[in-house]
């Protein structure tokens, strides 16, 4: 038999006149392989500092000193150790009545240290004293059966592919251990012992066993895991690893951006809107940008306002609006921060421009405000701001803005001149606003988010309030530089005016793609991974620096499962909503067809009672 009872026959000869001869049966027996067989190693290689299993070498451990006290959950880190390792606990009970014996004799020959020391003048020894109470305290409890006594033995297998690769886990685990005071030793000469240990046998083969009671031992419980529960905040769901809430506020993080990555169909919107439905309870006022129309019922049910950006919409933005300056602002600075996010504006417009034609539309902008009599010392309360076509009137007076002149024609009198070239008449003075912009030519997507993002930012900055915005397809915004770089701003600036901004998108590579992308990620403290697919998570496990156990759990999940980042914690996390809740933020076809004719049926059935 080898070291797991593999078998190791070797096929005997038959030879002719033998006495006992071996029979087919029996040559065909000796080659049927076993489970054991199979999970076994085809070689092994046993040193006297780690054991070689193929390509693989492992090497164990065993825990020989503990400190006077062990916090609770001090072995929690080693568990979540991002290595490969196994542990063995050996826990074997002591007859009560034997250890009081060797309590005694302990008690008393500690006794006798301390009076020795006292008779003969030395100074006393505090660690003799300390010793002294301990043993009389566990003594009181072990004789009323407050405690019990154990032997414990403590082994640890770590894993690597070589031997410095090695070396690296091991320091790694002795800082870790040694910083609470828990020493370990590697099992020199009895690594194949180790071994032994460590398999699933329950056979302690090593026996370097320390004395711990109850209290300590407890402290051992290796089955741990971390927990985002606090005492404030809303429920985004349940933690996978032990069932417990994932109640979580934003606004206590450094800063209140999220990201959630998620392929199509895997639940993000479905879990946005939850976060959004709970926000609202907790005082909070809601901006959406969305792209699907996926929340006109959701502002419908909570009495929000509903507002569709499209060319033939009756709602209009004008881009030249003028927000009040703030006390801590000047008209100066207002109407500078306006000029440069309108020639952020007219380059996505227009495809681009050269630094000519930049400095054109910087000069004509300018111009314009000054054609309205708004200049940096004029009262923006008591102001009509131009329009679309007054820019263009300016513009196509200049030398050299021919070009671009020509380019805005469509905007200020062709086709796309309803949606731009109008006076506001858009109110956001609501708990919820929801802005979409499915009904807008894909062309103009990014345009239409861009003019409404900064809507909202003009709204945001005029009154502080507890917000939460969330840009729903952020991948639109990531298409232009100009885009990218205002939704940074925000992401950025947001803290200050007391907004939260919740980045959504299911194209992780054209997020990435762009040079604002990791910084976006980088300012927001919190993260949200659902399912993914296979063509995508490499990237995702490289931008997120996750496991190949944290990278399965994301190519299987179901739906409204993954892992949920907060600050330096995450979890794995399943979404869950109540019925009430689910009826109103679904996005399954199939239910929201249900809900509109429960709704037209209920409809009827009221016209005809009040009829009748």
């Amino acid at each position: 038999m080898g070291l797991f009872g593999k078998k190791t026959q070797k096929t005997p000869d038959v030879k002719k006149g033998a006495q006992n001869p071996v029979l087919p049966d029996d040559i065909y027996g000796s080659t049927t392989l076993e489970f054991k067989d199979i999970i076994a190693p085809s070689a092994l290689k046993i040193g006297s500092k780690e054991i070689e299993f193929g390509e693989k070498l492992m090497r164990t451990f065993f825990v020989i000193s503990y400190p006077r006290t062990l916090a609770d959950n001090w072995l929690s880190p080693v568990i979540n150790l991002d290595k490969v390792f196994d542990i063995s606990i050996f826990i074997h009970p002591i007859d009560t009545v034997k250890v009081m014996k060797k309590f005694q004799n302990r008690v008393a020959e500690v006794q006798s240290q301390i009076t020795m020391r006292e008779e003969s003048g030395k100074v006393r020894d505090p660690m003799l004293e300390i010793a002294y109470e301990d043993l009389e305290d566990l003594r009181d409890k072990l004789q009323q059966a407050q405690e019990k006594m154990f032997d414990v033995g403590l082994y640890i297998s770590l894993y690597a592919d070589n031997e410095s690769d090695l070396r690296k886990v091991e320091t790694e685990l002795k800082s870790m251990l040694e910083s609470r005071l828990i020493y370990i030793r590697p099992a020199l000469f009895q690594q194949e012992e180790g071994l032994k240990t460590i398999a699933p046998t329950c056979t302690d083969e090593l026996l370097v066993l320390s004395k711990l009671n109850s209290s300590p031992l407890s402290s051992i419980f290796p089955f741990v895991s971390f927990d985002l529960t606090s005492d404030r905040g809303i429920l985004y769901g349940i933690n996978r690893h032990n069932s417990s809430l994932v109640l979580f506020d934003r606004f206590s993080l450094p800063n209140y951006n999220s990201l959630t990555f998620a392929s199509s169909g895997s639940g993000k919107s479905y879990a946005t809107k939850l976060e959004v439905v709970r926000s609202l309870m907790f005082d909070a006022d809601i901006i959406v940008i969305d792209p699907e129309r996926e929340y006109e019922y959701l502002a419908e049910a909570t009495g929000g306002r509903y507002f569709n950006i499209s060319l033939t919409s009756e709602h209009h933005i004008n881009p030249f609006d003028l927000p009040i300056p703030r006390e801590d602002e000047s008209s100066a600075d207002v109407l500078r921060s306006q000029i440069i996010m309108l020639v952020g504006l007219f380059r996505v417009m227009l495809g681009g421009l050269t630094p000519e034609e930049d400095a054109i539309i910087d000069r004509a902008i300018t111009e314009t405000y000054a054609l309205k009599d708004i200049t940096a010392e004029s009262d923006f309360s008591n102001i009509e701001p131009p329009l679309l076509s007054d820019f263009e009137l300016v513009l196509s007076g200049m030398n050299g803005a021919e070009t671009l002149s020509q380019k805005l024609l469509k905007f200020t009198r062709g086709t796309w001149s309803g949606f731009l070239n109008k006076p506001s008449n858009v109110d956001v003075d609501k708990k919820f606003i929801v802005f979409s912009v499915r009904d807008m030519e894909d062309e103009l997507k990014p345009v239409a988010m861009y003019i409404v993002t900064n809507f909202i930012w003009s709204a945001v900055r005029k009154t502080l309030r507890k917000r939460l915005m969330v840009i729903d397809e952020a991948w639109w915004m990531m298409k232009s530089d100009d885009t990218a770089s205002f939704l940074f701003g925000l992401a950025k600036r947001g803290r200050k005016y007391y907004l939260g901004l919740s980045t959504i998108t299911q194209d992780v590579g054209d997020f990435l793609r762009s040079p604002y992308g990791r910084p976006i990620i980088t300012n927001s403290s919190m993260q949200l991974l659902l399912k993914q697919s296979p063509v995508s998570i490499d990237l995702v496990q490289k931008t997120f620096n996750l496991t190949e156990e944290e990278k399965f759990l994301l190519l299987e999940s179901g739906l409204g499962e993954g892992i949920f980042f907060a600050g330096m914690k995450h979890v794995a996390i399943k979404i869950i909503a109540s019925y009430t809740e689910d009826q109103i933020v679904t996005s399954d076809p199939s239910q929201v067809l249900a809900i509109k004719k429960a709704k037209e049926d209920l409809a009827i059935a009221e016209s005809q009672a009040s009829k009748s």
